[in-house]
């Protein structure tokens, strides 16, 4: 792996994806302290400031190492989407510093890489209106109302996924393959890039994320999820964080710490599991580095 960061051009923009553990941050460090430039998140749970500890934000000493943006800058009960992070990646594409993006969230990339369509954004009541349709009636309620160009695009068994699916076409009355079709060109282009996927090792990447959690807790996770008893709601968008739900419980009293432990770093693993099949679907011309590194 070193021998590949001494050969990236000096100047152009590097690009890291990869499973959540797989030691993305790590990487980008190294790259900007014997490279050359900015660090941007580009963690769609890693924007909020709520939490730090739980979604393995860089550290205070990582960012004094150098410079980190885009982290840490969002209320938790603020919406932000792909489209407010591409807006605000926009600029700095044109800073002095040759930025070196990161993240585990494969749609910011695709976005960034690819275009992303100028969708109306969804009303609250058309939201409300889906939630209450998928809690009465399921995930085929919300498909049966898709068109057929959709359905083949989006993954049928992700309900985050469906619900997006669904409220496009409830708010603009064109389904989300069409808009997807109108897309304009992209920001920054795979050929101008860099761009690496970490591709990591199952059994390893199951071992990282255990004890990476257990170092969460030891470094202060449970008084960090305790700072945000108080005002908890479970459908803020920061509540998506991984393992806020289950230490959540925890401070409520609904289980112990055992289980809070393990529920939410099996629930870990599902999101890197998840990962690894977008990574692998949308990210095939991507440097693949395996992982662990022999």
């Amino acid at each position: 792996m070193d021998d590949f960061i001494r050969d990236i051009p000096a100047k152009q923009p590097v690009l890291i994806a990869g499973p959540t553990a797989a030691g993305k941050s790590a990487l980008a460090l190294a790259i900007a302290r014997d490279k050359g430039g900015v660090i941007v998140n580009a963690d769609a749970l890693q924007v909020f400031s709520n939490w730090r500890l739980l979604t393995a934000r860089p550290s205070q000493a990582d960012e004094e190492m150098a410079p980190h943006l885009l982290y840490g800058h969002v209320p938790g009960d603020q919406d932000y989407s792909v489209g407010h992070w591409l807006r605000e990646v926009a600029p700095v594409l044109d800073g002095p510093d040759r930025p070196i993006i990161v993240g585990g969230t494969g749609l910011n990339f695709t976005a960034l890489t690819e275009g992303l369509a100028e969708i109306p954004l969804t009303p609250p009541e058309i939201r409300a209106e889906g939630e209450a349709l998928l809690q009465a009636n399921g995930l085929e309620a919300m498909l049966d109302e898709l068109d057929p160009e959709t359905l083949a695009r989006i993954d049928q068994r992700n309900p985050a996924r469906v619900a997006r699916a669904w409220e496009v076409w409830r708010t603009t009355g064109r389904g989300l393959a069409s808009w997807q079709d109108d897309t304009p060109p992209p920001l920054l282009p795979l050929p101008a890039t860099t761009a690496i996927v970490l591709e990591a090792d199952r059994d390893w990447l199951r071992d990282r994320i255990a004890r990476r959690f257990d170092a969460m807790i030891a470094d202060g996770a449970i008084e960090e999820v305790r700072r945000n008893l108080a005002g908890w709601d479970p459908k803020a968008p920061s509540a998506k964080a991984i393992g806020a739900p289950e230490l959540i419980a925890h401070l409520q009293g609904k289980v112990d710490l055992d289980t809070a432990r393990r529920d939410a770093i099996v629930a870990s693993q599902q999101y890197a599991k998840r990962q690894r099949t977008w990574f692998r679907a949308r990210m095939r011309d991507w440097h693949k580095i395996s992982l662990p590194d022999q």
